[in-house]
């Protein structure tokens, strides 16, 4: 098998696993916690708590499900390409990671808008009072930061010439 097909089917069978993940979390969460009590792990500090939250990140951009999906779709979209261009080796690999990581988070959300007309939301730091959030979210989130921690100490501009969708790919 060609190493770049190969690369293509492993980071599908990944895209797949945790989109699964997050999508078995949420029906777990649905399952357990809908019209209960949050169930305190660390009392104090982090607790399941069912939400169904029909916005954003922090309730922002409440009840534009469609506009959500559509932005959704397009980082699916956009992680693909930039999956397919990045080049094979080691240096890159962390890149290819992240496509797959913030894929599967944007998709993860965007099966529950599509389907519910919300997002299944469960995890809930009370210490700090933070936003509910599931599995796609910090998928989404792990996943952007380490791209900005990587753009600022790992990769030049030059790094990403790949990205040129005119350039012919060799």
């Amino acid at each position: 098998m060609k190493r770049n097909v190969k690369s293509s089917v492993w980071g599908a069978i990944w895209f797949l696993a945790l989109t699964a993940a997050d999508q078995a979390a949420k029906l777990a969460a649905a399952s357990c916690l809908k019209g209960r009590e949050s169930l305190k792990l660390i009392p104090g500090v982090f607790e399941l708590y069912y939400l169904e939250n029909r916005g954003a990140a922090f309730g922002i951009m409440r009840g534009k499900q469609l506009l959500l999906a559509v932005i959704a779709l397009l980082v699916i979209l956009y992680s693909a390409f930039a999956y397919t261009r990045i080049p094979q080796g080691k240096r890159y690999l962390p890149l290819k990671v992240i496509c797959v990581v913030i894929a599967a988070g944007s998709l993860g959300n965007v099966i529950d808008r599509l389907t519910r007309s919300y997002v299944i939301d469960f995890l809930y730091f009370s210490l700090i009072d933070f936003p509910v959030f599931n599995l796609a979210d910090c998928y989404v989130s792990v996943g952007v930061a380490f791209m900005v921690i990587l753009l600022f100490t790992y990769y030049r501009d030059e790094s990403f010439e790949f990205l040129n969708p005119f350039q012919k790919q060799g």
